[in-house]
């Protein structure tokens, strides 16, 4: 990829570019609930978005994406939105560093990228996260530090892209590191690194190819959900900023102020908020099957309570179940895109087997795996 990269590059440009890096990430567990003020639990993982990136002495930013064998270019000094959709996170970035009192000039730039799109990888917030890390260290002497840089690609998918995301993805993008998995308090900001060798389980992710773009989903509307149990709440409870803050009793108090679907909602969620903790209480003993049957039960929320999961997905993951696999789940946003799975090392050529011939004959196409190892996340290569 380096290469062609830099290949592309010179001919465009007449010259080579600086090459940074980031990563699409993983969550073991903690599903929707960094925006509802909870922990989350991701890591960077072995696939990432490249660009080379070179300053231009103009206000105009031209961007080649090398995968789609595209070229757009803008003006720092327009309002407008670019037409195109991927354009739209870099010229994000660019306003966002601006807003907040950074620099950012006109520059050259080829990208291009392996995370899937629509897996619930995040091709997006690496994409950010790539561009935020950048253009930081080109024009401000990293001068920001990388939980800001989060906030920029956070405030891109609001501001420009239309999806009212948490900033757990371009946290994990930016922070992520080698062998650990990060549980990051999505109120505070807090953070602590985990290390994940789980010795005799592979983690596989099984992509059901359904493919899921957020803005145009019901994401949004889950988190209109969640604000109004919060709200109803905190008629009692005061202290309740996020839904995270709320205990399962003061759920129960509201049930009959709110509809029923905010209520499912918010009862996920709250659930959710304890599994993270378990989780990282687990993997500290290295008990790996208390782990796996929090996963089930983040996907039976998520399929249930929160309604983001799809036929395809929960197919899979009940297949994952009857093939005693330690633990699975739907991953990322959710209506569609991936399931990740904990699977013993003795049956993962087993699982993944079963999983393409049965999921091939009931949606007629396979399934795409992915092998996934814990990466480090945004660099200057």
């Amino acid at each position: 990829m380096k290469t062609k990269i830099q290949e592309k590059f010179k001919s465009l440009f007449g010259e080579e570019g600086i090459l940074y890096a980031s990563a699409g990430r993983v969550n073991l567990i903690g599903e929707h609930t960094d925006y509802n003020g909870g922990y989350v639990f991701p890591g960077a993982i072995n696939f990432g978005i490249m660009t080379a990136i070179k300053p231009n002495g103009t206000d105009m930013v031209k961007l080649f994406a090398l995968d789609m064998e595209e070229y757009e270019e803008f003006d720092l000094a327009s309002e407008q939105l670019p037409k195109a959709h991927w354009p739209k996170y870099v010229f994000g970035v660019c306003k966002e560093i601006l807003k907040r009192g950074g620099k950012v000039e006109g520059f050259n730039a080829v990208f291009a990228g392996d995370v899937p799109h629509g897996a619930g990888l995040s091709s997006s917030a690496a994409l950010e996260s790539t561009f935020a890390y950048a253009l930081n260290d080109l024009f401000n002497d990293n001068a920001i530090d990388k939980y800001e840089l989060a906030k920029i690609g956070q405030s891109t998918e609001h501001n420009y892209c239309g999806v009212k995301c948490g900033i757990m993805d371009q946290f994990a993008s930016l922070f992520g590191k080698e062998g650990s998995l990060i549980r990051l308090n999505c109120k505070t900001g807090e953070y602590k690194y985990f290390p994940f060798h789980p010795k005799g389980y592979k983690l596989v992710l099984i992509d059901t190819r359904v493919k899921h773009r957020l803005a145009d989903s019901a994401y949004n509307k889950r988190r209109e959900s969640c604000e109004r149990a919060a709200a109803a709440i905190r008629r009692n409870h005061p202290e309740v900023e996020f839904l995270s803050d709320a205990k399962r009793l003061w759920l129960d108090e509201v049930r009959g102020e709110i509809s029923q679907e905010d209520f499912l909602r918010a009862e996920y969620v709250i659930g959710e908020v304890q599994r993270v903790l378990d989780v990282c209480d687990a993997l500290e003993r290295d008990d790996y099957e208390t782990v796996g049957e929090m996963m089930y039960q983040t996907h039976f929320g998520l399929s249930r309570l929160y309604e983001v999961s799809c036929e395809e997905l929960d197919f899979l993951n009940k297949l994952a179940r009857k093939c005693e696999v330690t633990g699975s789940r739907v991953m990322g946003g959710g209506f569609g895109g991936c399931t990740i799975n904990l699977v013993k090392d003795e049956l993962c050529d087993h699982f993944i087997r079963t999983a393409v011939d049965e999921f091939s004959r009931q949606f007629g196409h396979e399934p795409k795996i992915y092998d996934v190892v814990i990466s480090d996340g945004a660099r200057k290569l």
